[in-house]
């Protein structure tokens, strides 16, 4: 079994006013090509909500996004920097209006792995055959747009790669 680095990271699933949600595409030598909300990882003295909102702030320029509840938490496997990685995140709800990124952030994209950003409807993310970071993540966005915010968050626990 390959020893892993743990860490801890949090993200925000952005939604518009429409029900569209902002993932970005990345790629992993353990996952391959998934998409994800933004985010990442969690600086010493940092809460989780800070680290999402800041790390949001870093991706995309959006300082104005509205943040909501948690709603999920899970594990899982993948390589960061070339050093296997067991991430703990906390994924909260935000809102905000749909729109591009701000600033040119086309190199700290590329050093983030950051391929591409794509507002995905509710009907191309239920459909699509893409997959996404956590695997359940259009299921999860379904079940906010129906029934509200979990609450409690749900825990997902660990998740295996696919494959």
């Amino acid at each position: 079994m390959t020893e892993r680095t743990p860490r801890l990271a949090a993200r925000l699933v952005i939604i518009d006013p429409d029900g569209a949600v902002y993932l970005q595409l990345h790629d992993d030598v353990e996952i391959g090509l998934h998409w994800a909300p933004p985010g990442g990882g969690i600086e010493e003295g940092e809460s989780e909500l800070e680290a999402a909102v800041r790390e949001t702030a870093e991706e995309t320029g959006w300082t104005d996004v509205k943040v909501g509840p948690p709603l999920c938490r899970w594990e899982h496997d993948y390589t960061r920097a070339g050093v296997p990685t067991r991430q703990s995140e906390a994924i909260y709800l935000a809102e905000g209006p749909r729109r591009e990124v701000e600033g040119d952030l086309t190199e700290s994209h590329r050093l983030d792995g950051i391929m591409a950003t794509r507002w995905w409807t509710p009907g191309a993310l239920e459909e699509s055959q893409a997959l996404f970071w956590p695997p359940n993540l259009p299921e999860l966005v379904a079940r906010v747009r129906r029934q509200g915010p979990p609450e409690p968050p749900t825990e997902l626990g660990y998740t295996p790669n696919p494959g």
